[in-house]
């Protein structure tokens, strides 16, 4: 089964496609759609994001569409950068400049202070006309500075407790396993698994 992407970021393409691969469904960017622009966020919450750029998705290609809105939520800074996350350090979405200025806004803040979310929220899109929704979520700590080199964004300074480590040096496997990202994509399987017996229903049916 094939689904489309509602974004042009390489990093969330490939993180979604290694996630779903293994269970048989193929992820198409709306970069491989050349006359589509990316599509932008509008929305207030995360789910809006979602919601807006799965229903965009599907009506201009046609296909079912898969969108995903997530961001760090620290609880310092009173939820934010929130729906801002890329955008934390100004419109160009530079990961290692959104890292220092949140890093500048929580210096001299005691560790039981930085605590944060990382939060996802997706979207399934089909064609009918039907979206459905899927959310994950993951606590963590922000670090005192970056760790590690894998992964994208703030996965540097988003320290996990349990495991000593921030999600930049967490092995592949573990955080496609407890990331908010992953968390949400276990429910979009869910939501894929019920879409394909009610398609087989009606093929029965016909």
């Amino acid at each position: 089964m094939k689904l489309v992407l509602a974004t042009k970021n390489k990093d969330k393409v490939r993180e979604i496609s290694d996630f779903l691969a293994p269970h048989g469904y193929e992820v198409m960017s709306i970069d491989e759609f050349p006359d589509i622009e990316e599509i932008e966020e509008n929305g207030e919450t995360f789910r809006e994001n979602a919601v807006y750029k799965a229903t965009r998705a599907c009506e201009l290609t046609g296909a079912m569409s898969l969108a995903d809105d997530s961001g760090l939520e620290v609880d310092y800074l009173d939820g934010a950068p929130g729906i801002y996350s890329a955008r934390f350090a100004g419109e160009e979405k530079d990961y290692h400049a959104n890292n220092e200025k949140l890093l500048s806004l929580l210096a001299g803040v005691p560790v039981e202070r930085r605590a944060a979310q990382f939060k996802c929220v997706m979207a399934v899109a089909v064609p009918d006309g039907w979206v459905y929704i899927a959310e994950g979520a993951c606590d963590g700590v922000i670090a005192e500075e970056p760790r590690g080199e894998g992964g994208f964004g703030y996965d540097p300074l988003f320290y996990l407790p349990k495991y000593g480590q921030t999600f930049a040096q967490l092995d592949p496997e573990i955080k496609n396993e407890i990331s908010h990202r992953a968390r949400a994509l276990a429910g979009v399987l869910d939501i894929l698994s019920d879409l394909k017996i009610m398609e087989e229903d009606d093929e029965d049916e016909e």
